[in-house]
């Protein structure tokens, strides 16, 4: 059974590097990960490469930006007034905050900069940009 058509459950070991080996995720050495294929669990580009995984099989996929998070995007990183976020809220740099968009939808930004009457935050995902090697290890497919 592949992991094609219309999604399943997959329970998996995985890895993100970046293209000069730095790990930056793995549930090797420890607990896999399930995911529900079809439902945003996973960015789009890293679920596509599993499309016709199969049970017992190992991967590996070299992936540009456009392929696995995109290419970052300036008109992503935006200039926020700090009276627009609830008050005994900390603001750091590098803090990740969940924004709600006036459709309902909700979006993560990370904090680059804190000036004295904005907040600079940046929408892109962190591997915006990057090129990654995703490694896979299929342990189990479920429809």
């Amino acid at each position: 059974m592949s992991a094609d058509a219309d999604g399943g459950v997959m329970t998996l070991h995985y890895r993100l590097r970046l293209e000069d080996g730095t790990e930056v995720l793995s549930t090797f050495g420890g607990n896999p990960a399930t995911l529900a294929l079809g439902r945003g669990e996973l960015a789009p580009g890293l679920e596509k490469c599993l499309a016709h995984a199969a049970p017992g099989g190992s991967y590996v996929f070299e992936l540009a930006p456009t392929q696995a998070f995109g290419e970052r995007r300036e008109d992503l990183v935006q200039s926020l007034p700090r009276a627009s976020f609830a008050q005994g809220l900390a603001l750091e740099v590098g803090a990740l905050i969940e924004f709600s968009a006036p459709d309902g939808t909700r979006h993560a930004g990370q904090v680059r900069e804190l000036q004295v009457q904005d907040v600079l935050v940046d929408f892109n995902h962190p591997l915006a940009g990057r090129h990654v090697r995703f490694e896979v290890e299929v342990l189990a497919i479920a429809r």
